[in-house]
């Protein structure tokens, strides 16, 4: 009864008393030039904020996530990154060059899909790195900001673009790299070797770097790339063997080292590479560098201060210091890799065309006897 009674109540009160309304807001056009809704609302973001505050929470995620400091508040923003981590901006005649020739023959590249902060750097010299078998990845890395998905089918006519586009370019070295592909059986290995085999016909005085992933420990598929003779085959181990289950869930550390085992045994240039400062400890960084060398007698080592793309991935749990990266560089030289190229703004391609070089220089009586 006493709901009708209120019914009847909200009904009388629509039609005959209405509520008292409140005086309309002034409009925007008179101040800003422009039609508004009313300006003293906050416009609401467009899908939703998902790191708005929306009650007390009622599970705590803070053990799961990689902070080593002893009582610190766990963070899950974007820090504001230290002095020593600048980025060139993009610009210059080299630069864009280089743009319009990715541009033109459709290429991808790591430099973008990676939000790389050296592609500023690299590009004005004349330097990229290509990425082939597409932009969408099917492993989901805690720190990779390329797109995870379902790819396309390998694209036939790539190798052939890629070669072309590379003679183009005039360039003495470069590195091509790979989303992982495990929809496909050999993960791309035969996709690779052409890519590799036509680049050598098209610069006969161009080495070339290739960096591969595990292909899921498939001997064979590594054996299919290995043919193709890269002048430098790489593969990186990205993190210290304890934190592989968060930042590489579908990778695995011991199947990584076997890889590179595989590829200095082939009589290849090896090379890997790790970022530091998403949750390692300095002493398991040096762990990993004894367990390559014993391992794996790899030849080139890199490593980099680890950048947070967006708040969806893994967080940032400090920064290495410049001086920590010089420690890293001597502990990795006397430990007997031949080239070791260590500092915060540092990737696996860095520079690349200069660990060439010294090589070259140190080892070779020429720039073919690289390969």
């Amino acid at each position: 009864m006493r709901g009708r009674r209120n019914l009847h109540r909200l009904g009388s009160m629509s039609s005959t008393a209405q509520p008292p309304r409140e005086s309309p807001a002034p409009d925007c056009r008179e101040v800003a030039g422009h039609a508004e809704a009313n300006p003293r609302r906050h416009p609401r973001p467009l899908g939703g904020d998902t790191a708005r505050f929306v009650g007390p929470a009622t599970v705590s995620l803070s053990g799961l996530v990689l902070n080593n400091g002893a009582g610190r508040v766990q963070q899950l923003r974007l820090e504001t990154k230290p002095e020593w981590i600048r980025a060139r901006i993009p610009g210059g005649e080299g630069f864009r060059r280089l743009r319009q020739i990715v541009h033109k023959h459709h290429l991808h590249t790591v430099c973008q899909e990676a939000s790389c902060p050296n592609m500023g750097e690299c590009w004005a010299r004349g330097t990229a790195t290509i990425m082939i078998l597409g932009d969408i990845c099917t492993r989901s890395c805690g720190f990779c900001n390329v797109r995870t998905g379902k790819p396309l089918p390998p694209d036939p006519h790539e190798p052939s673009r890629v070669a072309a586009s590379l003679g183009i370019m005039g360039l003495k070295h470069v590195v091509i790299t790979c989303v992982d592909r495990d929809d496909l059986p050999d993960g791309g290995a035969d996709h690779w070797a052409q890519t590799i085999r036509l680049c050598h016909q098209e610069c006969p005085e161009m080495s070339l770097e290739a960096l591969i992933g595990d292909f899921k420990g498939d001997a064979e598929a590594l054996r299919t790339v290995i043919d193709a003779r890269p002048e430098i085959l790489s593969h990186n181990l990205e993190t210290v063997r304890r934190m592989h289950p968060a930042v590489r869930p579908q990778a695995d550390y011991e199947r990584s080292l076997q890889v590179l085992s595989r590829i200095k045994n082939a009589g290849l240039i090896s090379k890997t590479g790790i970022m530091v400062g998403i949750g390692e400890r300095d002493e398991e960084v040096l762990q990993l560098m004894d367990d390559v060398r014993r391992y794996a007698d790899t030849d080139i080592l890199t490593i980099g201060q680890y950048l947070r793309p967006s708040r969806d991935h893994l967080p940032i749990d400090r920064w290495v210091r410049p001086e920590q990266f010089e420690t890293f560089r001597v502990e990795g030289l006397k430990r007997g890799f031949r080239v070791v190229q260590s500092g915060p703004l540092v990737r696996s391609s860095y520079h690349a065309e200069e660990q060439a070089a010294h090589l070259r220089g140190k080892h070779c009586s020429g720039h073919g006897d690289l390969r």
